[in-house]
């Protein structure tokens, strides 16, 4: 690396910040823990993380597809709020226009858990899951891109404000992470690339039903 002018991208130590499950909102059960997507919008996960901008966070939500891994709605603002979420998901349906029966799987933050969130799901006939408490595991793919968002793009670019970050995530997502990332996971295709040839292998217009794994026999 050094010959070819090559720096290595450093790994930061983890400091976790996590968004508030005290409060007294009704908790989903978590009902996408074994559940294995064959189709997209089927399974949608979402996470919020935090930017950190001079002296001051910026938080962003995303909503990802489970099946291929790309980002179908996100949203940046200044407070983490239910409104922050709200927008994220609100992106993700009229993009996708899901048929009734997605399950959308998120942590127990009070964003995910409020009325207006739920209301929401609600509305578009989804299905609400969350993870089990302090258990990241749950969400282990949105968690997986937002640490790729930190170290590929975050950590490489000093912002000038809010409004720059925008830009530059937006690019990331849009040009970079959805159109030409590749993922083992995905056969080393990038998530619009895994749709694409996913949709030109189905040969019926009703996807195939989502899969449920097990990892021993006795917990069937």
């Amino acid at each position: 690396m050094r010959e070819d002018s090559l720096l290595a991208i450093r790994k930061r130590r983890f400091v976790p910040q996590t968004t508030d499950s005290g409060h007294d909102f009704e908790v989903a059960l978590n009902v996408a823990r074994r559940l294995i997507p064959t189709a997209i919008d089927q399974l949608w996960v979402a996470d919020i993380t935090y930017v950190r901008l001079a002296q001051v966070d910026v938080f962003l939500a995303v909503v990802m597809d489970a099946f291929s891994r790309r980002i179908v709605g996100w949203n940046l603002a200044p407070k983490i709020t239910t409104e922050l979420a709200l927008i994220a998901l609100s992106h993700a349906i009229e993009s996708r226009r899901p048929a009734p029966g997605l399950i959308h799987h998120s942590d127990r933050g009070v964003q995910y858990a409020s009325v207006a969130y739920v209301d929401m799901l609600l509305l578009h006939g989804m299905i609400p899951s969350m993870s089990r408490p302090g258990n990241p595991y749950d969400n282990a793919k949105c968690e997986r891109f937002m640490k790729t968002l930190k170290q590929e793009e975050i950590r490489c670019h000093e912002y000038r404000g809010i409004e720059d970050l925008r830009t530059n995530i937006e690019a990331f997502i849009d040009r970079y992470y959805n159109a030409r990332r590749l993922h083992s996971a995905l056969g080393y295709l990038s998530p619009d690339e895994f749709e694409k040839r996913a949709a030109e292998s189905t040969t019926t217009e009703i996807p195939p039903a989502p899969r449920l794994s097990f990892s021993r026999h006795k917990e069937i």
